[in-house]
């Protein structure tokens, strides 16, 4: 039998997982369960992708090394995964002996093949920092859609590739600086020379997905450009060989991870390349990555000869209630914040509902979301489970002995079956849940028809008789909804007193079998509230500072909020001069009731931290007047408060940030700090 080695697209080293994430890694692992059930070999690997310059950043903002960043990282990308029920076959990091023994191996190749060159160019160069900058490190005017502030690889709002000097009006993301030109060798790629091969085998392979393959050589066409693959130090990654301050870029060792994962399953390096070249590679990814997919990695393969992936297999991006992901709207989810309010497989179910083979976009919608899971997963199929095998532990004690051969019944649910498989196979799984959901509901109406409640009465035999076919239907929904629902079908599998059921077991055989201890298996629920936090915070720049005619401690302020210009009283006389306010952006709470302070009215309050001893303001340098302050995870309350409302909230300093509930106040471009105060300050 061949094996099939199946990837997951590396999540990034400098964050958590969230909801979006996870549209890619369910999917997959709803086929790689799918693919083992039907007794394939499958080996499904996956790693952090742990270099580049955001790992860097990350580990800089929390003050510590990269390396326990990542090692952090990966503790909770693992633990995640597990909640959600992710069943890697080898999950490892790309900063590993493997993966910089194969990225050697792929630059050495190359570079004999005469398809790695150096070429000196100009790179930008922050003087202040007195260093290169990596692409992360830069931002600007996209050259293709003009999109503001993109980083110096890719845009993220259309997805185009360019050099770092392609953009306008670049800056400095350490400095806030202009930076200048510099020259500097770097090592390319010929990605040029091998665009007829790429278009070669995009169109021989039938296995990826017709509107992406077009999409990419459309690109061929437009023609390749070589392939920047080095960058100077500072950097964390790999050094080149032979170099001192010269690194591999992130995205070409990166993908090669998938191959140091294998690696790591096999515990074995040196039979890593054979292996390899002799499975079947699939790969699933999102559409915001197919250049590097489509055209970078697979040209690193065939010029490495290694094998090539027969399928890749692109989704689309997550949308929560039909718009993207927003932490000031409350609906961004990580993970961890989704399992609080749910059961991890209710997500699972809900992605197959609405997953295909297209790369069209998943629109999690919550009313959708708990309609689907009340009356598809619970009234349907936990109902009809339920109901037969406690209506069996009842009045049969259990067991089951011969099944109604209703051939027309029986007939019907194979047909669906077999339309199942097909569409398990071809990624289809929202077609496959719709037709196990109605293999379910056949089940529902023959139950409910026959009336067992009232038949048993009359015919107890035929009573018998018929739950024993429900039994069945019972036990091959069990093995249906296994690639979707693992948690579900194993505890089904223990009610039934079966264990590790396969695509072989889907039969109508069972018989003179006793089932084990029945529980309801799953429960509805409700839809969670959107979770609040009680302030709305804005960024204000103070415009005017005024001593108070009536108190000698305070002072009145005239602050920009964006939309409006306000008034606000502050005793702040004793720690800041008037010239160390004016023009200083601070942090505003909006919806607070209007009061006059000692005749003057107060039109809103700013916050400050206060350890006792100092009083220090909470303060932005990037954000602009008027730009919402939220929490992640959490929606403002635009709802007015009183004094007394914002006094119950425990807002504290922690390492010159500003946190409530463990998590930082932050804007869409930066976290607040204070001021002047130690940690554990409390904020009023």
């Amino acid at each position: 039998m061949k094996r099939i080695i199946i990837t997951s697209a590396l999540p990034y080293a400098n964050g958590p997982i969230h909801i979006g994430h996870l549209v890619e890694y369910i999917q997959t692992d709803i086929f790689v369960r799918l693919l083992k059930l039907l007794g394939k070999d499958v080996v499904y690997c996956c790693a952090d992708d742990t270099h580049g310059t955001p790992v860097e950043i990350k580990a800089s903002e929390l003050r510590i090394k990269p390396e326990k960043l990542i090692k952090d990282v990966y503790k909770e990308h693992v633990e995640d995964f597990k909640t959600f029920l992710i069943n890697f076959d080898s999950y490892y990091t790309t900063n590993s002996p493997e993966n910089k023994h194969f990225s050697d191996t792929f630059f050495n190749r190359l570079k004999k093949k005469g398809l790695i060159y150096q070429k000196e160019i100009e790179s930008f160069y922050d003087e202040k920092a007195k260093r290169f900058l990596p692409d992360r490190y830069i931002k600007g005017e996209c050259p293709k859609c003009h999109t503001p502030d993109q980083y110096g690889d890719v845009c993220e709002s259309c997805n185009a590739t360019y050099k770092p000097t392609d953009l306008i009006n670049p800056y400095s993301t350490i400095t806030k600086e202009k930076p200048v030109r510099k020259k500097s060798i770097h090592y390319f790629f010929k990605l040029s020379a091998l665009s007829e091969k790429l278009d070669n085998w995009l169109t021989k392979n039938k296995n990826l997905q017709p509107e992406i393959v077009n999409y990419v050589k459309n690109w061929i066409k437009d023609g390749l450009q070589d392939w920047d693959i080095s960058r100077d130090g500072p950097y964390f990654g790999f050094k080149i060989p032979g170099e001192e301050d010269k690194y591999y870029y992130v995205w070409l060792d990166a993908p090669i991870g998938y191959i140091s994962s294998f690696a790591y399953y096999l515990k074995d390096i040196n039979k890593t390349e054979d292996q390899w070249n002799k499975a079947d590679i699939i790969h699933f990814i999102g559409k915001d990555i197919m250049y590097f997919h489509f055209l970078f990695w697979p040209a690193m393969l065939m010029a490495a000869d290694f094998n090539l992936p027969e399928a890749l297999y692109v989704h689309g991006f997550l949308t929560v209630n039909g718009e993207k992901m927003s932490k000031s709207r409350g609906t961004f989810f990580t993970a961890k914040d989704f399992v609080k309010m749910y059961n991890p497989e209710y997500l699972r179910f809900y992605y197959a509902r609405v997953l295909s083979k297209k790369m069209s976009d998943v629109d999690l919608n919550f009313k959708d979301f708990v309609d689907s899971i009340n009356n598809e997963l619970v009234a349907n199929l936990g109902n009809f489970c339920y109901r037969v095998l406690s209506f069996l532990e009842k009045n049969f004690d259990g067991e089951i002995k011969n099944i109604e051969h209703n051939k027309e019944l029986i007939e019907e649910i194979e047909k669906k079956i077999d339309t199942i498989k097909k569409a398990y196979l071809d990624l289809n799984f929202n077609e496959a849940l719709r037709e196990i959901m109605a293999i379910s509901a056949l089940g529902n109406k023959y139950f409910q028809e026959k009336e067992p409640w009232k038949l048993i009465k009359e015919n107890k035999e035929k009573v018998h008789e018929l739950l024993g076919l429900c039994v069945n239907i019972t036990k091959n929904l069990c093995i249906l909804i296994k690639p979707i629902l693992p948690k579900f079908a194993e505890d089904l599998e223990r009610q039934l007193n079966l264990e590790n059921l396969t695509w072989k077991d889907i039969n109508f055989k069972l018989k003179n079998h006793k089932i084990g201890k029945i529980d309801i298996l799953i429960n509805k629920v409700e839809a969670a509230k959107t979770v609040t936090f009680p302030l709305d915070l804005k960024v204000a720049q103070i415009i005017d500072v005024q001593d108070h005619p009536n108190a000698d401690k305070l002072i009145v302020l005239q602050v920009d909020v964006g939309t409006e210009k306000r008034q606000l009283v502050a005793g702040l006389k004793e720690y800041y001069s008037k010239e160390e306010l004016l023009n200083k952006k601070i942090i505003v709470v909006t919806n607070l009731k209007p009061a006059k302070l000692r005749g003057v009215e107060s039109n809103g309050m700013l916050l400050a931290g206060q350890d006792g001893k100092n009083v220090g303001l909470l303060t932005v340098s990037e954000s602009s007047p008027g730009d919402k302050v939220y929490i992640e995870g959490l929606e403002n309350n635009e709802s007015e408060i009183t004094i007394e409302d914002f006094a119950k909230l425990d807002i504290r300093t922690k390492g010159g940030k500003v946190v409530y509930n463990d998590k930082f106040l932050k804007t869409k471009v930066e976290e607040v700090t204070v001021e002047k105060v130690k940690d554990n300050a409390k904020v009023r």
